[in-house]
């Protein structure tokens, strides 16, 4: 035991021995670090979400709209604000202002929640129609009660130039609600700290009852007045949004012109008799005088 102490006591005061041995083990620390380096810069990071497709602003994103790939470390250096989970993607909204094309890494930076978007009632819109607004007062919506999402029928009343008689019913059904303005346009329901009064309501219309509507509304002659009303209960309601009477499709279309591009795929039914006002509302085969309940029965 002595002997061999005493040997390698001997060895390591021999300075080129251990001169030699420092060497290679600090040769051999540079290349485990250099190895280690080196793969961590190769070595790809697996499943990086990318855009499967060209995503528009504003636009939720969906699993069907995410690719994923393997990114070399060396790409992610500098991409601190690179998304790296597909959960934190999906469902998220990509910002209003910016496009993401096809093939790009998801940023941190341009994906936002729905409430962070811009405050747009428009893309509550359906596809293909038309945005409309209409004035509201604090009493013609029944209290402020009439909100976003709600459906609401518009009744209208109208006084019959020749009998003066008093012409009322529902006029267009089903009507969806996207948002509720004050005056100055913002939110009425944004907030519960201040108190907003109503000043329009903005719904989505079909082109040709969004041309109906908007004539009745200049129809101010005959007194015509529309009326938003909400409907009551719980029950869900179902069904598209349309004109409710066609005899008050009557009375506006016999006082105003026709946007003929906004017909021309449109079915007059058999049944519909346009009624006649009379030689100076553009009729002239009726008696003046004719019984007003004749053109509009029961």
């Amino acid at each position: 035991m002595n002997n061999v102490t005493k040997g390698l006591t001997d060895f390591l005061k021999n300075k080129n021995i251990v001169t030699v041995g420092g060497v290679i083990l600090i040769i051999a620390i540079l290349y485990w670090g250099y190895n280690t380096q080196i793969s961590r810069q190769v070595s790809p990071i697996r499943n990086i979400p990318i855009a499967a497709i060209e995503i528009p602003p504003g636009t939720e994103i969906t699993e069907e709209m995410i690719d994923y790939v393997d990114v070399s470390p060396i790409v992610m250096q500098h991409g601190e604000d690179v998304v790296r989970s597909s959960a934190a993607v999906i469902g998220k909204y990509t910002d209003y202002f910016t496009l993401i094309p096809k093939g790009s890494l998801f940023y941190g930076a341009v994906l936002v929640e729905e409430d962070d978007l811009p405050d747009s009632p428009f893309t509550k819109i359906k596809d293909g129609d038309v945005v409309t607004q209409f004035p509201v007062t604090v009493a013609s919506t029944f209290g402020n009660a009439i909100l976003p999402g709600n459906k609401i029928d518009f009744y209208m009343s109208a006084v019959e130039p020749e009998t003066e008689r008093i012409i009322f019913g529902k006029f267009i059904e089903n009507v969806e609600i996207v948002a509720v303005r004050d005056g100055s346009g913002q939110d009425v329901f944004a907030t519960r700290d201040a108190r907003r009064t109503p000043s329009q309501i903005i719904f989505g219309l079909d082109p040709i009852i969004h041309d109906l509507f908007e004539k009745s509304k200049h129809l101010r002659r005959y007194n015509v007045e529309l009326y938003p009303v909400p409907h009551g209960g719980t029950i869900e309601i179902v069904g598209d949004t349309s004109v409710s009477s066609q005899r008050l499709r009557q009375f506006i279309e016999a006082f105003t012109e026709q946007t003929s591009e906004l017909y021309d795929d449109f079915e007059i039914p058999d049944d519909w008799d346009m009624p006649d006002f009379g030689n100076d509302f553009g009729g002239g085969g009726q008696d003046d005088n004719q019984d007003f309940e004749d053109l509009w029965p029961e």
